[in-house]
């Protein structure tokens, strides 16, 4: 399916293309990471949430769960409209939780990761 996606005043021709396996069914990308809303609820409680920009893909994940980080360590590349953006952390911490995985689609203002 095409579709027309006005973005800042632009507009641009994008793609969407479902993907199924064999029997029909829609097929989960085999490298994203399953969270449940109450372990990320719990993990943003008091945390920092680092959000995605804009949707996109995640080319790299370079942090752990347990990792301590410095301001404007890069956390993650995501990429979105065939440019890769470094998601940086926005101030020193630790990674409390790491809420997607090499490989995740993401929508603009998805949870990635949370610092304490």
């Amino acid at each position: 399916m095409k579709y027309i996606v006005t973005v800042n005043g632009k507009k641009f021709e994008v793609e969407v293309e479902r993907v199924e396996n064999g029997n029909g069914s829609k097929q989960a990308n085999e490298t994203s990471k399953k969270v449940s809303a109450e372990e990320i609820g719990k993990a943003v409680a008091g945390g920092i949430k680092i959000s995605a920009p804009m949707p996109g893909k995640i080319l790299a994940v370079n942090v752990q769960e347990g990792q301590k980080v410095k301001k404007g360590d890069v956390l993650f590349i995501l990429e979105a409209m065939k440019m890769e953006n470094e998601i940086m952390a926005p101030e020193d911490g630790t990674v409390e939780k790491v809420v997607v995985s090499k490989g995740a689609q993401v929508a603009s203002g998805d949870i990635l990761a949370i610092l304490k």
